[in-house]
Protein backbone atom coordinates (compact mmCIF):
# COMPACT_ATOMS: atom_id res chain seq x y z
CA UNK A 1 0.00 0.00 0.00
CA UNK A 2 2.52 2.01 0.99
CA UNK A 3 4.58 1.52 -2.68
CA UNK A 4 1.42 2.44 -4.26
CA UNK A 5 1.09 5.78 -2.26
CA UNK A 6 4.49 6.43 -3.26
CA UNK A 7 4.39 6.01 -6.84
CA UNK A 8 0.88 7.57 -6.83
CA UNK A 9 2.82 10.89 -5.33
CA UNK A 10 5.96 10.33 -7.92
CA UNK A 11 3.43 10.69 -10.51
CA UNK A 12 2.05 13.82 -9.53
CA UNK A 13 5.28 15.21 -8.43
CA UNK A 14 6.16 14.36 -12.27
CA UNK A 15 2.83 15.76 -13.84
CA UNK A 16 3.22 18.92 -11.63
CA UNK A 17 7.04 19.52 -12.91
CA UNK A 18 5.74 18.84 -16.86
CA UNK A 19 3.21 21.32 -16.43
CA UNK A 20 5.72 23.71 -15.18
CA UNK A 21 8.18 23.35 -18.12
CA UNK A 22 5.19 23.35 -20.77
CA UNK A 23 4.27 26.69 -19.12
CA UNK A 24 7.72 28.22 -18.67
CA UNK A 25 8.58 26.92 -22.58
CA UNK A 26 5.32 28.74 -23.75
CA UNK A 27 6.78 32.00 -21.85
CA UNK A 28 10.32 31.26 -23.41
CA UNK A 29 8.55 30.52 -27.06
CA UNK A 30 5.93 33.37 -27.02
CA UNK A 31 8.40 36.89 -27.37
CA UNK A 32 10.37 34.30 -30.33
CA UNK A 33 6.81 33.81 -31.71
CA UNK A 34 6.03 36.90 -31.97
CA UNK A 35 9.04 38.59 -33.29
CA UNK A 36 8.86 36.38 -36.39
CA UNK A 37 4.98 36.91 -37.21
CA UNK A 38 6.11 40.82 -36.98
CA UNK A 39 8.78 40.16 -39.52
CA UNK A 40 6.12 39.06 -41.83
CA UNK A 41 2.96 41.44 -40.82
CA UNK A 42 1.42 43.39 -43.62
CA UNK A 43 0.50 46.39 -41.56
CA UNK A 44 2.89 48.81 -40.81
CA UNK A 45 3.71 50.45 -36.91
CA UNK A 46 5.17 49.66 -33.82
CA UNK A 47 2.15 49.13 -31.48
CA UNK A 48 -0.63 46.91 -32.58
CA UNK A 49 -3.57 45.79 -29.84
CA UNK A 50 -3.44 42.31 -31.45
CA UNK A 51 -1.07 39.16 -31.30
CA UNK A 52 -1.82 37.49 -34.72
CA UNK A 53 -0.86 39.66 -37.90
CA UNK A 54 -3.96 40.60 -40.14
CA UNK A 55 -2.37 40.38 -43.48
CA UNK A 56 1.70 39.15 -44.44
CA UNK A 57 3.94 39.44 -46.42
CA UNK A 58 7.95 39.27 -47.78
CA UNK A 59 8.09 42.90 -48.49
CA UNK A 60 9.74 42.97 -44.79
CA UNK A 61 12.92 40.88 -46.06
CA UNK A 62 12.94 41.73 -49.21
CA UNK A 63 13.08 45.75 -48.72
CA UNK A 64 15.62 44.96 -45.93
CA UNK A 65 18.17 43.20 -48.50
CA UNK A 66 17.76 45.17 -51.26
CA UNK A 67 17.38 48.87 -49.95
CA UNK A 68 20.25 50.91 -49.79
CA UNK A 69 18.87 54.04 -47.80
CA UNK A 70 17.94 55.01 -45.46
CA UNK A 71 19.79 51.85 -43.97
CA UNK A 72 21.78 49.38 -45.22
CA UNK A 73 21.30 46.08 -43.58
CA UNK A 74 23.36 43.83 -46.11
CA UNK A 75 27.02 46.06 -45.49
CA UNK A 76 25.97 45.97 -41.66
CA UNK A 77 25.62 42.33 -41.57
CA UNK A 78 28.24 41.49 -43.67
CA UNK A 79 30.56 43.76 -41.71
CA UNK A 80 29.44 41.56 -38.22
CA UNK A 81 30.34 38.46 -39.85
CA UNK A 82 33.32 39.44 -41.19
CA UNK A 83 34.78 40.68 -37.44
CA UNK A 84 32.67 38.00 -35.63
CA UNK A 85 34.18 35.15 -38.01
CA UNK A 86 37.80 37.05 -37.75
CA UNK A 87 37.18 37.67 -33.84
CA UNK A 88 36.09 33.98 -33.22
CA UNK A 89 39.52 32.67 -34.34
CA UNK A 90 41.71 35.01 -32.89
CA UNK A 91 39.75 35.04 -29.32
CA UNK A 92 39.61 31.21 -29.25
CA UNK A 93 43.07 30.84 -29.68
CA UNK A 94 43.97 33.53 -27.41
CA UNK A 95 41.60 31.71 -24.34
CA UNK A 96 42.84 28.49 -24.70
CA UNK A 97 46.30 29.18 -24.97
CA UNK A 98 46.04 31.13 -21.68
CA UNK A 99 44.16 28.79 -20.39
CA UNK A 100 46.83 26.29 -20.73
CA UNK A 101 49.80 28.05 -19.61
CA UNK A 102 47.85 28.92 -16.60
CA UNK A 103 46.60 25.30 -15.94
CA UNK A 104 49.94 23.61 -16.99
CA UNK A 105 52.60 25.77 -16.66
CA UNK A 106 54.63 26.39 -13.42
CA UNK A 107 55.60 29.60 -12.79
CA UNK A 108 57.03 32.42 -10.21
CA UNK A 109 54.24 35.20 -11.28
CA UNK A 110 51.32 32.59 -12.16
CA UNK A 111 49.29 32.74 -8.86
CA UNK A 112 49.65 37.07 -9.41
CA UNK A 113 48.73 37.06 -12.66
CA UNK A 114 45.96 35.18 -12.04
CA UNK A 115 45.02 37.28 -9.26
CA UNK A 116 45.05 40.55 -11.29
CA UNK A 117 43.19 39.02 -14.00
CA UNK A 118 40.60 37.93 -11.46
CA UNK A 119 40.36 41.67 -10.40
CA UNK A 120 39.64 42.70 -13.96
CA UNK A 121 37.22 40.29 -14.71
CA UNK A 122 35.04 42.03 -11.84
CA UNK A 123 34.74 45.02 -13.69
CA UNK A 124 32.25 45.29 -17.05
CA UNK A 125 34.17 45.79 -20.25
CA UNK A 126 32.54 49.37 -21.28
CA UNK A 127 33.87 51.15 -18.39
CA UNK A 128 37.00 50.82 -20.56
CA UNK A 129 36.18 51.85 -23.69
CA UNK A 130 37.03 55.16 -23.26
CA UNK A 131 40.69 54.57 -22.16
CA UNK A 132 40.51 52.19 -25.25
CA UNK A 133 39.58 54.91 -27.96
CA UNK A 134 41.93 57.16 -26.78
CA UNK A 135 44.81 54.30 -27.35
CA UNK A 136 43.41 53.52 -30.55
CA UNK A 137 42.84 57.26 -31.89
CA UNK A 138 46.86 57.73 -30.56
CA UNK A 139 47.46 54.37 -32.50
CA UNK A 140 46.44 56.11 -35.64
CA UNK A 141 43.90 53.08 -36.38
CA UNK A 142 40.08 54.87 -36.00
CA UNK A 143 40.70 55.09 -39.67
CA UNK A 144 39.99 51.66 -39.74
CA UNK A 145 36.59 50.89 -37.02
CA UNK A 146 35.94 47.27 -38.18
CA UNK A 147 40.23 46.58 -37.44
CA UNK A 148 39.65 48.65 -34.59
CA UNK A 149 36.62 46.38 -33.14
CA UNK A 150 38.08 43.10 -34.08
CA UNK A 151 41.76 44.18 -32.51
CA UNK A 152 39.42 45.24 -29.20
CA UNK A 153 37.74 41.77 -29.18
CA UNK A 154 40.65 39.37 -29.68
CA UNK A 155 42.78 41.40 -26.78
CA UNK A 156 40.26 41.05 -24.38
CA UNK A 157 39.55 37.73 -24.64
CA UNK A 158 42.49 36.03 -22.43
CA UNK A 159 40.26 37.67 -19.87
CA UNK A 160 38.05 34.57 -19.62
CA UNK A 161 40.17 31.92 -19.57
CA UNK A 162 38.69 30.48 -16.26
CA UNK A 163 36.07 27.65 -17.69
CA UNK A 164 38.53 26.70 -20.23
CA UNK A 165 41.33 26.67 -17.73
CA UNK A 166 38.77 24.66 -15.19
CA UNK A 167 38.44 21.88 -18.06
CA UNK A 168 42.30 21.83 -18.36
CA UNK A 169 42.69 21.03 -14.95
CA UNK A 170 40.67 17.44 -15.31
CA UNK A 171 42.83 16.41 -18.34
CA UNK A 172 45.57 14.08 -16.14
CA UNK A 173 49.05 15.25 -16.06
CA UNK A 174 50.18 11.83 -16.46
CA UNK A 175 49.28 12.29 -20.29
CA UNK A 176 52.01 15.25 -20.36
CA UNK A 177 54.34 13.42 -18.50
CA UNK A 178 54.14 10.69 -20.76
CA UNK A 179 54.19 12.62 -23.61
CA UNK A 180 57.31 14.83 -22.00
CA UNK A 181 59.44 11.26 -21.52
CA UNK A 182 58.64 10.83 -25.70
CA UNK A 183 60.13 13.94 -26.62
CA UNK A 184 57.40 16.19 -27.29
CA UNK A 185 57.47 19.66 -26.70
CA UNK A 186 54.63 22.10 -24.62
CA UNK A 187 53.31 23.18 -28.41
CA UNK A 188 53.18 19.17 -29.61
CA UNK A 189 51.32 18.42 -25.97
CA UNK A 190 49.05 21.83 -26.26
CA UNK A 191 48.27 20.82 -30.36
CA UNK A 192 48.65 16.97 -30.38
CA UNK A 193 47.45 15.74 -26.59
CA UNK A 194 45.46 18.89 -25.52
CA UNK A 195 43.23 19.53 -27.55
CA UNK A 196 41.77 16.85 -29.17
CA UNK A 197 40.53 15.79 -25.68
CA UNK A 198 38.85 18.91 -25.35
CA UNK A 199 36.20 19.47 -27.56
CA UNK A 200 33.32 20.39 -24.79
CA UNK A 201 35.39 23.44 -24.52
CA UNK A 202 36.50 24.25 -27.71
CA UNK A 203 32.78 24.55 -28.80
CA UNK A 204 32.14 26.54 -25.74
CA UNK A 205 34.81 28.91 -26.62
CA UNK A 206 34.48 29.31 -30.07
CA UNK A 207 30.21 30.02 -29.44
CA UNK A 208 31.07 32.71 -26.73
CA UNK A 209 33.44 33.88 -29.05
CA UNK A 210 31.43 34.60 -32.08
CA UNK A 211 28.38 35.50 -29.63
CA UNK A 212 30.08 38.67 -28.03
CA UNK A 213 30.86 40.68 -31.08
CA UNK A 214 28.07 39.76 -33.12
CA UNK A 215 25.54 41.31 -30.79
CA UNK A 216 27.30 43.80 -29.13
CA UNK A 217 25.91 47.53 -29.16
CA UNK A 218 29.02 49.51 -26.96
CA UNK A 219 31.75 49.35 -28.71
CA UNK A 220 30.84 49.86 -32.15
CA UNK A 221 28.72 52.98 -31.07
CA UNK A 222 32.12 54.46 -29.96
CA UNK A 223 34.83 53.37 -32.73
CA UNK A 224 32.58 53.57 -35.40
CA UNK A 225 30.94 56.67 -34.75
CA UNK A 226 29.73 58.33 -37.70
CA UNK A 227 31.30 56.09 -40.21
CA UNK A 228 27.85 54.53 -41.85
CA UNK A 229 29.45 51.97 -43.47
CA UNK A 230 31.67 50.52 -40.70
CA UNK A 231 28.11 50.43 -38.71
CA UNK A 232 27.62 46.34 -37.05
CA UNK A 233 24.02 45.28 -37.61
CA UNK A 234 23.68 45.99 -33.48
CA UNK A 235 24.58 49.09 -34.15
CA UNK A 236 22.37 49.82 -37.27
CA UNK A 237 19.17 47.97 -36.29
CA UNK A 238 19.05 50.65 -33.07
CA UNK A 239 18.71 53.33 -35.86
CA UNK A 240 15.36 51.49 -36.98
CA UNK A 241 13.88 52.45 -33.51
CA UNK A 242 14.54 55.92 -33.73
CA UNK A 243 12.20 58.21 -33.09
CA UNK A 244 11.65 59.53 -37.26
CA UNK A 245 12.26 55.80 -38.03
CA UNK A 246 10.58 53.36 -36.12
CA UNK A 247 6.58 53.69 -37.16
CA UNK A 248 7.86 53.04 -40.98
CA UNK A 249 10.58 50.09 -40.47
CA UNK A 250 9.99 48.52 -37.37
CA UNK A 251 8.58 45.43 -38.95
CA UNK A 252 12.14 45.71 -41.03
CA UNK A 253 13.04 45.72 -37.52
CA UNK A 254 12.11 42.36 -36.49
CA UNK A 255 12.46 40.59 -39.97
CA UNK A 256 16.45 41.70 -39.56
CA UNK A 257 16.43 40.93 -35.98
CA UNK A 258 14.94 37.44 -37.34
CA UNK A 259 18.11 36.79 -39.91
CA UNK A 260 20.64 38.21 -37.15
CA UNK A 261 19.64 35.38 -35.20
CA UNK A 262 19.83 32.47 -37.79
CA UNK A 263 24.28 32.55 -37.81
CA UNK A 264 24.27 32.13 -34.15
CA UNK A 265 20.92 29.10 -34.16
CA UNK A 266 22.93 27.62 -37.29
CA UNK A 267 26.50 27.50 -35.37
CA UNK A 268 24.88 26.31 -32.18
CA UNK A 269 23.27 23.71 -34.14
CA UNK A 270 26.34 22.32 -36.19
CA UNK A 271 28.77 21.97 -32.78
CA UNK A 272 26.47 20.81 -30.59
CA UNK A 273 26.98 17.29 -31.77
CA UNK A 274 30.37 17.32 -31.59
CA UNK A 275 29.96 19.40 -27.47
CA UNK A 276 27.77 15.78 -26.90
CA UNK A 277 30.32 14.19 -28.07
CA UNK A 278 33.30 15.53 -26.47
CA UNK A 279 31.12 15.31 -23.23
CA UNK A 280 29.90 11.80 -23.43
CA UNK A 281 33.62 10.61 -24.72
CA UNK A 282 35.69 12.02 -21.75
CA UNK A 283 39.27 13.11 -21.15
CA UNK A 284 40.85 9.52 -21.10
CA UNK A 285 39.82 7.23 -23.69
CA UNK A 286 40.86 3.14 -22.77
Amino acid sequence: MAVKSYKASQRASDTAVYILLTVLGIVWILPLLWIILTSFRAETGSYTNYFWPKGYTLNNYANLLTQTEPFRFTKWFANTLLVSVISCAGSTFFVLCTAFVLSRLRFRMRKPIMNIILVLGMFPGFMSMIAVYYILKGLNLLSSPLVCLTLVYIAGAGLSYYIAKGFFDTIPRALDESAYLDGATKAQIFFKITLPLSKPIIVYTVLTSFIAPWVDYIFPSIICGSDYDSYTVALGMFRMLEREFIGTFYTQFAAGAVIVSIPIASLFISMQKYYVEGVTGGAVKG
